[in-house]
């Protein structure tokens, strides 16, 4: 349910919501009830005292509920997540033999030529040690073009067809910030947008049709906000915004801009503009890949197999010269940082900016932040630290095997949280599904796929988890009326049946 229009309070009908509260605010962590009018808190209290204060309230009865601040998504691509739901899904699959049945499947559904587009394996859970060919999707898909991406979408995996379309050949170079593997098939990082360049785009309508997809999926999960992450065609962002001035639009949208495009925006006098359901509020750079493609940049000694120490992208001057171009329109930095050099050079990046950051009132903010030195994890005081625990499930059995040195700050969120980061927690979907639950569970068990604990040291409790969840990422952001249940904060809830069960947005 969308906000209503923005009016005099007095006017607006006064709602008053009974439920156990936790408010997130520490003048009253907790509450029985939350009176609510023009889309704005006005008090918190007991149901006594704000019947007493709004005694022609109407009154939702919630009181065997848990009333809390309406969850966030702190890291998806919103509308790619919108597409992936109708794209082949490979999350799970556990061979190159199931893949090559859900494509044969896909195949027989599909029109000849039509391409084939899907996701969400992982190497590790195929019983790959090495990138899978063309020639095994070939088998089963000589016809249709296809393009597989890895779970954490830093690799693709093409076939023959989808090679060809692409014009790709044993002798292509390999472009600037990628990598296509030998024998053919596999393409790293900038090496899959050859590929993607000549798949046709989606229409308009098919933009819009996907961006609400993704936002309804979220809002039905009962989150209330999200921050998008660019890594998607300019057609993705437009589509939140026609939703926005649509009104369709049933969750508030912090949307990053690509570092590429931050002088055509500049040009355009883009600023951040709080206020409203769509925002743009980040500048994105990529530090490195990402562990499962093997393309994470790390110190030395590197990955344990002897594959190397990954690949560096944007290089960390890019990141200091443009952030601070961010930085002067009141934009935040945003940076994927996987492995341990891309944090260090990231960090050292930021070192230059945390002045002007602070004049602007803005927070330098990491994504991922995945595998740490134990020397940097200080340096993170006052930074957004923006991960998802969901990936420590998949990822625990990689680490032990790839970067044991590693292990005891991989997933570092005590750490992080002691040092003083901000945690905002998030999916990366469709590199994984936003599921809130994943997220409680892996953050305080540290459980992986495996069925072993990963540096159980650094687990968290419930409540650290749901703030991660909610006032963290409202803090990212820049919100001041979000993440909390105080007068003046935005009326936008999480029904629970219990912390980290079943939830159900309420936006009023």
């Amino acid at each position: 349910m969308t906000a209503p229009a923005p009016g005099p309070v007095a006017a607006a009908p006064l709602t008053i919501v009974q439920a156990r509260t936790l408010t997130l605010w520490d003048a009253q962590p907790q509450a029985g009830a939350v009176l609510v009018g023009g889309g704005r808190v006005l008090a918190v209290g007991t149901l006594d005292d704000l019947r007493a204060q709004a005694p022609r309230a109407g009154v939702q009865d919630h009181r065997d509920l848990l009333l809390t601040p309406g969850l966030a998504e702190a890291h998806i691509h919103l509308v790619s997540y919108g597409f992936s739901l109708s794209q082949l899904n490979l999350h799970g699959a556990r061979s190159v033999a199931e893949v090559q049945a859900k494509v044969a499947q896909r195949v027989l559904n599909t029109p000849q030529g039509s391409w084939i587009r899907g996701g969400g394996f992982l190497l590790s859970e195929l019983g790959l040690g090495d990138y899978p060919s063309a020639a095994l999707l070939d088998e089963v898909s000589p016809h249709h073009p296809v393009l597989l991406y890895s779970r954490d979408l830093h690799m693709a995996w093409a076939n023959s067809a989808a090679l060809r379309a692409a014009g790709l050949h044993d002798g292509t170079p390999d472009p600037e910030g990628g990598r296509i593997v030998r024998p053919l098939g596999c393409l790293l990082e900038h090496a899959s947008g050859l590929v993607e360049a000549v798949i046709p785009g989606p229409s308009e309508a098919q933009y819009l049709a996907a961006a609400r997809a993704g936002a309804q999926d979220l809002a039905a999960r009962g989150y209330v906000s999200a921050h998008t992450m660019a890594f998607e065609a300019p057609e993705a962002p437009r589509a939140l915004q026609a939703l926005a001035e649509a009104g369709e639009l049933p969750l508030r949208v912090w949307a990053c801009l690509p570092h590429e495009r931050l002088e055509a925006a500049r040009a355009l006098g883009l600023r951040r503009t709080p206020g409203g359901l769509f925002q743009w509020g980040g500048v994105k750079f990529f530090a490195d890949g990402a562990l499962g493609s093997r393309t994470a940049w790390l110190h030395a000694p590197g990955f344990a197999d002897g594959s190397g120490t990954g690949m560096p992208l944007d290089p960390p001057e890019l990141i200091r010269e443009r952030g601070r171009e961010a930085l002067h329109l009141g934009l935040t930095p945003v940076t994927h940082a996987i492995g341990d050099r891309a944090n260090t050079e990231v960090l050292n990046a930021y070192d230059n900016l945390r002045d002007l950051a602070r004049q602007k009132g803005v927070r330098l903010r990491i994504e991922h932040a995945q595998h740490l030195r134990p020397e940097d994890i200080p340096r993170f005081q006052g930074l957004s630290a923006s991960v998802q625990p969901i990936h420590l499930q998949a990822d625990g059995p990689m680490i032990r095997t790839l970067l044991p040195h590693l292990e005891a700050q991989s997933y570092a969120f005590k750490s992080l949280q002691q040092a003083g980061a901000v945690l905002a927690f998030g999916s990366d979907a469709p590199v994984a599904p936003p599921e809130y639950r994943a997220n409680f569970a892996a953050a305080q068990t540290r459980v992986d796929d495996a069925g072993e604990r990963l540096a159980p040291v650094q687990a968290l409790t419930e409540l650290d988890v749901l703030r991660a969840h909610t006032l963290g990422p409202a803090l990212a952001a820049g919100w001041r009326d979000e993440g909390v249940i105080r007068p003046g904060a935005r009326a936008a809830f999480t029904l629970w049946d219990r912390l980290g069960g079943t939830a159900q947005a309420l936006v009023l």
